[in-house]
């Protein structure tokens, strides 16, 4: 990923938090020349001192059979986005897209039926701890889930690279950076919104 020195985030910590935060991504590899992609939920884990991308998809996705042929492949998360008009500017320029955006790179597995149903497990205490009703694993019927699982297969990526660029103004002057953000807010567009809270934020 192309990323000028304005835009580029070194912060590792800075950076996991982003990807548990925007954890729904997109799995690139290659099939026979041709680039392939699935939208998947993911999530971070750490083993030992490595970190990890885990996931899984339907049994039936071709995608995961690339594993075997790829030297390594990518994952790419986003976060909010929002186009920036440069009638907010002091001075004339063009219109622009502030993002963010991070992209990892490493080597994927299969993983066992064991250890996908920890991870599992794990997806679903994320996504359902918190809700009145909670749909855990331990709540679930064991016939659903033995019928369940044979239809997905479960992956591990062993995290090599990562890069990250947080494209969020930071090459204009302070005025022209508040007035950005001022008029994000008043954009009615929930990403702009968002935009404008980070953007606060790292004021």
């Amino acid at each position: 990923m192309y990323i000028p020195k304005y835009y580029k985030v070194n912060d590792v910590e800075e950076i996991r938090e982003f990807v548990q935060l925007n954890s729904f991504g997109t799995l690139v590899t290659n099939r026979k020349g041709r680039p392939i992609a699935t939208h998947l939920p993911l999530q971070l884990i750490k083993e030992d001192e490595e970190y990890y991308i885990t996931g899984h998809m339907a049994y039936g996705n071709p995608q995961w059979r690339t594993f075997d042929t790829s030297e390594e492949v990518l994952v790419m998360f986003q976060g909010p986005h929002a186009y920036i008009s440069s009638s907010w500017y002091e001075q004339e320029n063009v219109p622009t897209w502030n993002y963010q955006a991070v992209h990892v790179y490493g080597p994927a597995t299969i993983l066992d039926e064991e250890a996908l149903k920890q991870d599992l497990t794990k997806l679903l205490e994320k996504y359902e701890k918190h809700r009145e009703n909670p749909v855990l694993w331990d709540k679930l019927s064991t016939s659903l889930l033995e019928k369940e699982i044979k239809g997905i297969v479960g992956f591990k990526i062993k995290i090599g690279e990562i890069q990250a660029a947080y494209k969020m103004s930071q090459n204009r002057n302070e005025s022209d950076y508040r007035n950005i953000v001022e008029q994000l807010q008043h954009e009615k567009n929930p990403d702009s919104s968002q935009m404008a809270e980070l953007m606060k934020k790292r004021l």
